[in-house]
């Protein structure tokens, strides 16, 4: 085992303390809740984590790449959703999976391509489980509950010789909030949307047995779920700045930092200069407009105790700017001697993981243990 002050800076840690607590929290709010729990696995692109996910009860995982839904089948997942609309190209990749036994479910908002997987399976003797992407909040894609095109895409399918395997939709919207009566109506709103998109599918005579919702504000905050039968979400793994800021985890949640050394100071200016950039941070500036802007991170002692009000201001590629908020410490290089190692933590956890190739898990004693992370599409 290596300890955190042998390890090179910069460099992903994941606080398994925290992101144990994490996974236990919203697996028992779901056990509560009635419904099964299919974690988002794009946050981490990381085996031990998804597994230490299912040990604690989750039922199959969410993908938004083929290339993440290859490489954890590989490792033993079977029960994939890849949630991200599907083309044509990708059909030929996604049927790969399902003769290798993968449980794979694929998704569309629309007849094109509709039409256009009902020809490929036609072609290859074979079929998907397909389902349709709801859009209950404007956010981003899918059909309105209320939207003709509902029925007309699930009768492309069945046209297609292919049954809707359920619905499923994703409250982005909820990270626009930070109060717990937005978030509840915001849940609500998901909630009702895609059980109404559910029940219009089933009185048209099509199957529809899965009602899939979630994002990480609505899961923990949603009254109550009925009619739905499973919840995703993703980033409750670790959480980050920008879930802070929606209200729905406290900083001594967050399990991802980039560990860093200070190498350098202006004084003058009350900055010190880190060896964490945005290639380590990511460009995310989520906090950007929120109630806090954190800049690209919050600073915290190198075994993890936030400093308050310092952050990481600036980033260049491989340098970045410490500060104080607020008046400038004058005094930063007396604070903050050169080779003084720290913690940031993230603004988007997936974005900064995604600098990484790989995460140190670091045990409660101090030793740390190598988790690869996947890459590609």
């Amino acid at each position: 085992m290596t300890q955190i002050s042998e390890l090179s800076t910069p460099c992903a840690l994941i606080d398994m303390q925290r992101m144990q607590r994490n996974i236990a929290r919203m697996q028992e709010r779901m056990n509560s809740l009635g419904v099964s729990f299919r974690p988002h696995v794009k946050t981490s692109k990381c085996v031990p984590v998804a597994q230490a996910q299912k040990a604690s009860g989750a039922r199959g995982i969410t993908v938004s790449t083929l290339k993440e839904a290859e490489q954890f089948f590989e490792a033993g997942f079977t029960d994939i959703l890849y949630a991200v609309g599907i083309v044509s190209s990708k059909l030929p990749q996604a049927l790969a999976l399902r003769q290798r036994g993968c449980n794979l479910k694929i998704i569309t908002d629309n007849i094109t391509v509709a039409r256009e997987i009902g020809h490929f399976a036609a072609a290859h003797k074979t079929t998907f489980e397909v389902w349709i992407e709801i859009d209950t909040d404007g956010h981003r894609s899918g059909i309105k509950p209320e939207e003709p095109a509902l029925l007309d895409v699930a009768q492309a399918l069945r046209e297609g010789g292919l049954e809707v395997g359920g619905v499923l939709t994703h409250a982005g919207s909820s990270y626009d909030y930070d109060n717990h009566e937005a978030l509840l109506a915001i849940s609500e709103q998901e909630r009702a949307g895609t059980v109404r998109a559910a029940e219009r599918l089933r009185a048209a005579g099509f199957s529809c047995p899965v009602v899939s919702i979630g994002s990480t504000p609505t899961a923990l905050s949603a009254a109550h779920l009925e009619g739905v039968t499973e919840v995703r979400a993703g980033v409750y793994v670790f959480f980050d700045l920008v879930m802070h800021n929606v209200g729905v985890c406290s900083s001594d949640d967050i399990a991802l930092s980039v560990l860093t050394t200070i190498i350098g100071h202006q004084a003058e200016k009350g900055w010190a200069i880190v060896d964490a950039g945005w290639m380590a941070m990511s460009r995310d500036r989520g906090t950007q407009k929120q109630k806090n802007d954190f800049g690209f991170g919050l600073v915290c002692t190198e075994d993890g105790r936030t400093l308050g009000n310092y952050i990481l201001s600036g980033a260049n590629q491989e340098h970045g700017i410490l500060s104080r908020t607020g008046e400038p410490d004058l005094e930063i290089a007396k604070h903050f001697p050169i080779g003084t190692r720290l913690r940031i933590l993230p603004n988007h956890a997936c974005a900064t993981g995604a600098q990484h190739p790989e995460y140190h898990a670091v045990h409660p004693d101090g030793d740390t243990a190598i988790w690869p992370r996947f890459y590609g599409w």
